[in-house]
């Protein structure tokens, strides 16, 4: 019998399987199986158990676990060929009817109920969730506002007795701090809110129902067939960038040798970033090896360790708590939301606004392009952890790309360590030259990176937000003329790709047109600003974020030295 166990022994249809996926499931009993420790997802009306195949996902276990209890039909149907979505039948287990109402999935916080059949559970009504423990979809704006007056409520308690110790200090300190980062919060989403259409089910459910008619009108213009002609044009400038390196190596160019290097890997990386969406051929891989070959042989890079951070990033982008291409601190905090020491779900760990980020991040906006500078060293630091500590998949489609990674690895540091750095030039001196300007001439790239998202909205508007409208808020296109594309390497059109990630970069021109209009029928801004204009809107909001840490240290401290006054007498 097959994996999928759909045929029956003589070849027809197997009419048990075929009775189990028709199996009509309720919210309840899906929360009940949630509950239980399921991997359950909704995908075209289907009910998928996830559970045998997340350790197989060559797109790791995480992106699977913050799509748990949600409709995820259309980041699935983003990210994954019509074959590969055909294949997730197999895990099918039953059917739902209706609109679904998306739970938080556990992994972010979710609270689920226990199942029990012979129990009466009634009408599966919002205030019969709401007054329950349950995976209730929460209201930032009301759970905010809640949190808020708790601890106003509590701040003014204290006033109105004396400090007499020094443990109601700091919780008078916290709740000082805390009560100062949620006006901030509710202030921001009160913008959010003004600006995006409303998050109940009748609006999110037309946005959905016309991205998806873009998207069929994307695939009706050919724009996500590949034009391989523009990747010869790549390819020939690829060669020329590392040929004009290898000729001012010759001739003792070191410093100009050096640059060239850099341009090579900032112009390498773009077809990376290509393959690793498998946006060039839709073939997982070759797509994979040919982004290998960039990544780790070319780059000395990790493409694994790429994909497992973008993946989670495209489903939760800009999310605080959950997207790592955000997380940086003690650096940067580009959200107040940081200056509350979150937890990190990619990292497992918590990220403390602790005395070093309370040095650094009030100057953050002066420090953010000396920073990047040195981007490329961070990444090669996150690509050995990534490889040593095995983080990758180990079974499944992509148990081979690791093993693939460390050989290419050791190519890179042969020919750009020994060969380059170390036989072909000199002098000690001459070799810390090219490598830091080879480095620091990657510097834009990192700019390009940061600047699509740094811009944005990072408020949680809850599970109820639909995915077109959450990429877009929290994703901006930079405006440029088409003789730049290749300087920006699609970067620059960031809020389309999050919408149709698999979209050849060639095309996305082409598709800026028609997800413009989607934006004006749907009544969604689509943020666009020229490259200067949004450097100015990231410097801004740094330095924003920056003189609230810069505050609320102030606050801290103040509130401290009054407790140490008041304890000693």
């Amino acid at each position: 019998m097959p994996a999928n166990g759909t045929m029956s022994a003589n070849g027809d249809p197997n009419p048990k399987s075929i009775a189990r996926k028709e199996t009509l499931y309720s919210r309840r009993e899906i929360e009940g199986l949630i509950a239980d420790g399921r991997k359950i997802i909704i995908l075209d009306q289907k009910v998928i158990k996830a559970d045998a195949w997340i350790d197989y996902h060559p797109g790791g276990h995480l992106a699977i676990l913050h799509m748990v209890g949600r409709d995820a039909t259309d980041e699935v149907n983003s990210v994954h060929s019509a074959e590969t979505r055909a294949s997730m039948s197999r895990y099918q287990i039953g059917r739902i009817e209706g609109r679904w109402k998306n739970f938080l999935p556990p992994f972010q916080g979710g609270k689920f109920r226990p199942y029990i059949e012979s129990a009466s559970d009634g009408p599966d009504t919002d205030d019969q969730l709401e007054s329950s423990d349950t995976s209730r979809a929460p209201s930032p704006l009301f759970d905010t506002e809640k949190k808020a007056a708790r601890r106003r409520g509590n701040a003014d308690m204290q006033r109105s007795h004396s400090v007499s110790s020094a443990s109601s200090v700091e919780e008078s300190e916290s709740n000082s701090g805390m009560a100062y980062l949620d006006d901030i919060t509710k202030k921001l989403l009160d913008i959010d809110n003004a600006s995006y259409p409303p998050l109940d089910g009748a609006t999110q459910d037309e946005i959905v129902r016309k991205y998806r008619i873009l998207g069929q009108r994307i695939r009706d213009e050919g724009l996500f067939n590949c034009n391989y002609a523009m990747y010869l044009i790549e390819a020939l400038r690829w060669t020329f960038l590392f040929s004009m390196m290898l000729v001012c190596l010759k001739y003792g160019w070191y410093c100009s040798s050096a640059v060239f290097m850099g341009l090579f890997w900032h112009q390498l990386l773009f077809a990376a970033h290509d393959s690793g969406h498998m946006a060039v051929t839709h073939n997982f891989n070759f797509d994979t090896t040919m982004g290998i070959i960039i990544v780790d042989f070319l780059s000395g890079l990790s493409l694994g360790w790429w994909k497992r951070t973008h993946n989670v990033h495209h489903i939760v982008t800009n999310h605080p708590e959950h997207d790592p291409d955000n997380q940086h601190m003690p650096i940067f905090a580009i959200s107040h939301r940081f200056l509350e020491s979150l937890r990190s779900t990619y990292h497992q760990t918590t990220m403390a606004f602790d005395a070093f980020a309370k040095f650094m991040v009030p100057y953050q906006a002066y420090l953010y392009y000396p920073i990047l500078c040195f981007g490329r060293f961070n990444l090669y630091v996150q690509s050995w952890k990534f490889l040593i500590l095995g983080q990758g998949p180990v079974k499944g489609p992509a148990w081979w790309t690791r093993w693939l990674e460390c050989v290419g690895q050791v190519f890179f540091w042969y020919w750009f360590g020994y060969l380059i750095l170390y036989k072909s030039i000199p002098t000690g001196w001459d070799r810390f030259m090219f490598l830091m300007i080879s480095h620091i001439v990657t510097m834009p790239l990192h700019v390009q990176i940061t600047l699509s998202h740094f811009a944005m909205s990072t408020m949680d508007h809850g599970p109820q937000e639909s995915f077109p409208q959450k990429m877009l808020r929290t994703t901006m296109d930079v405006d440029c003329p088409q003789w730049l594309d290749f300087f920006h390497g699609g970067l620059q059109f960031q809020a389309i790709h999050h919408l149709y990630p698999r979209i050849p970069r060639h095309n996305l021109r082409a598709t800026q047109r028609l997800v413009q209009e989607f934006c004006n029928d749907a009544g969604i801004p689509y943020a666009l600003l020229g490259f200067v204009d949004g450097n100015k809107t990231v410097i801004s909001k740094l330095d924003e974020v920056g003189r609230q840490a810069a505050i609320l240290t102030k606050c801290q401290k103040t509130i401290a030295e009054r407790g140490d006054l008041l304890h000693s007498h």
